[in-house]
């Protein structure tokens, strides 16, 4: 089975209609989401020394996660503002990362040797890394990224060549022809494999290996859609990883029953992995927060 590590971002989500706080952060969602399908999985990523950050740290080591690499700065946690409309999480405002943007991780040799026992290794622009992308590119055998809808082009052509995956947020209401020219786009600038463009309600185009697949929402009366995009790339990138380490090619006195060929395996691990996605990622839209654990402040 593999193992998975997310790296960078954490927050808090402050809910201000309910005064409640939840664990989240696209890295830190990653490796949870990773942690609850049962994968071996771990956290890196800079904590402030607020009750905010203490939430998080406490809520992820109860869940399992490897912390052990884990930085702790005098200063605020990342920290957003949120309140939900008819299940819709808005957000309000942020203290843009806290720590986490004002003294982002400094990987080390150290760091290098722990990454690079990882099959998954995903951070995004959150996180402020950039400058260590060359690093993670050296140490991870599969590095995804999380652009969301911030990216501009300059910034993806900067970033893309060291990493296997991206996953862009695209809205509900973009035409297809303009999804596909940023599939495209973001593949001519380096991205090695994989690029999920996220659509909400709208569902996702996938890229993968040259061909684009559309995948239709699980659609339900969500009650939050907080971590609803970070669950869907989640669920998909772990299912698929670990189980296209078994494509191959039968010998050719196999006969021909069944799927006997690499690509054909391929094609059906990843029309499988959407289904499992697109249905993880409903079911999240039921809990409150990314995935729950919510604190009175």
């Amino acid at each position: 089975m593999i193992r998975v590590l997310g790296l960078g971002d954490n927050v808090v989500d402050k809910y201000m209609h309910i005064l409640t706080m939840y664990p989240g952060g696209n890295a830190l969602n990653f490796a949870v989401y990773a942690k609850m399908f049962g994968y071996e999985s771990a956290y890196l990523g800079n904590f402030g020394d607020d009750k905010e950050a203490e939430h998080v740290y406490e809520t992820i080591s109860s869940l399992g996660l490897d912390v052990s690499r884990c930085r702790f700065l005098k200063g605020e946690n990342g920290a957003a503002k949120v309140k939900i409309v008819d299940g819709d999480r808005v957000f309000l405002g942020s203290n843009k990362g806290g720590i986490s943007n004002q003294h982002p991780l400094e990987l080390t040799n150290m760091d290098k040797n722990y990454i690079s026992g990882y099959d998954i290794v995903h951070t995004s622009i959150f996180s402020h890394i950039e400058t260590q992308l060359p690093l993670i590119r050296e140490a991870a055998s599969f590095v995804s990224m999380d652009f969301s809808n911030y990216a501009s082009s300059e910034y993806l052509k900067e970033n893309c060549p060291y990493i296997d995956c991206a996953c862009i947020s695209c809205g509900e209401d973009m035409p297809e022809a303009e999804i596909r020219n940023q599939i495209e786009a973001i593949l001519s600038y380096g991205c090695r494999h994989i690029v999920i463009a996220t659509r909400g309600a709208k569902g996702a185009f996938v890229s993968v290996g040259g061909n684009v697949y559309k995948q239709s929402p699980c659609l339900v009366a969500a009650r939050d859609t907080m971590g609803a995009g970070d669950s869907f790339i989640t669920c998909f990138l772990v299912s698929y990883v670990d189980g296209i380490k078994y494509a191959v090619d039968f010998p050719e006195n196999s006969r021909e029953f069944g799927i006997t060929t690499a690509e054909e395996y391929k094609d059906l691990t990843v029309r499988t992995s959407l289904y499992k996605a697109a249905v993880y990622s409903s079911r999240n839209c039921q809990k409150d927060g990314s995935f729950g654990f919510g604190k009175e402040f």
